[in-house]
């Protein structure tokens, strides 16, 4: 589904993505009442897996659209397109639910594999809205309220390495500060939630998830298999009472589990 208020936008989009014989176009919408109805409209069986949602819109913008989504479609996920690289746009749509934030100025070999990824319930993040989310919210201090972003079911930060890699390590480990203990990371976010603490090797995977590594990255950087990082991202996720990947990255922030570089 293409929810953005632009019509000509919306026509390249559908013929970027119905020119690839696995994936088809259901719905438009521009802007995010429109969104809702429509998706109240179509039966369950006929709803998007994936929203590609624009930010800005008339009457209710994409950050508040992408909330409402995933809080009442939990089956359908949400990819936001913005033209602008904003932090506050960034870090305030993976708060809302998004399970990948791209640019408009993607390549559409890129837009493809991103809406495949979220379809197989994986997530996506361009790497340099993890950089600047790295910068602004350890080097420069910033903390959101942890309430903020509770329940928005946000997403995981797959493949988005760039400039990124290597920032979250070095504010956990290359500052000279261990790695936080997997009960103090379970406890991290007082909202009530039980989580389960980590073992020291999920420990180490979610951190590597904030650092922006995609799976295959993970994988050669502790000699794992593939298939053995999944399992363990899977039983992080689990204990951690979070969606996806983008979700984990928002936990680690939100909670100062990096701390200030």
């Amino acid at each position: 589904m293409l929810v953005d208020d632009q019509h000509l936008l919306r026509m390249g989009f559908r013929l970027i993505l119905e020119g690839e014989e696995d994936l088809e176009v259901v719905a438009e919408a521009a802007d995010g009442i429109e969104a809702l109805q429509t998706l109240n409209a179509l039966p369950p069986g006929q709803r998007p897996d994936v929203v590609l949602m624009d930010v800005r819109m008339p009457r209710m913008d994409g950050i508040e659209a992408t909330t409402k989504v995933v809080a009442q479609f939990p089956q359908t996920r949400v990819i936001i397109l913005t033209t602008f690289d904003l932090d506050e746009y960034a870090f305030s749509g993976l708060q809302a639910g998004a399970s990948a934030f791209l640019l408009k100025d993607v390549t559409p070999e890129d837009l493809v594999h991103a809406v495949r990824v979220v379809a197989e319930g994986d997530a996506v993040v361009a790497p340099r809205i993890t950089q600047r989310l790295l910068e602004v919210y350890l080097r420069g201090g910033a903390r959101i309220a942890p309430s903020a972003a509770q329940g928005s079911g946000g997403g995981a930060a797959h493949g988005a390495a760039g400039g990124a890699r290597g920032a979250a390590a070095g504010a956990a480990a290359g500052t000279g500060r261990p790695l936080p203990d997997g009960r103090e990371i379970a406890e991290a976010m007082d909202d009530g939630v039980p989580r389960e603490p980590l073992t020291q090797r999920e420990t180490e995977m979610l951190f590597a998830v904030a650092e922006g590594l995609s799976n295959a990255e993970i994988a050669a950087k502790f000699f794992l298999s593939e298939a053995t990082v999944k399992t363990h991202v899977r039983r992080i996720l689990t204990k951690l009472q979070l969606r996806d990947r983008v979700q984990a990255v928002v936990y680690v922030f939100q909670t100062g589990l990096l701390g200030p570089l």
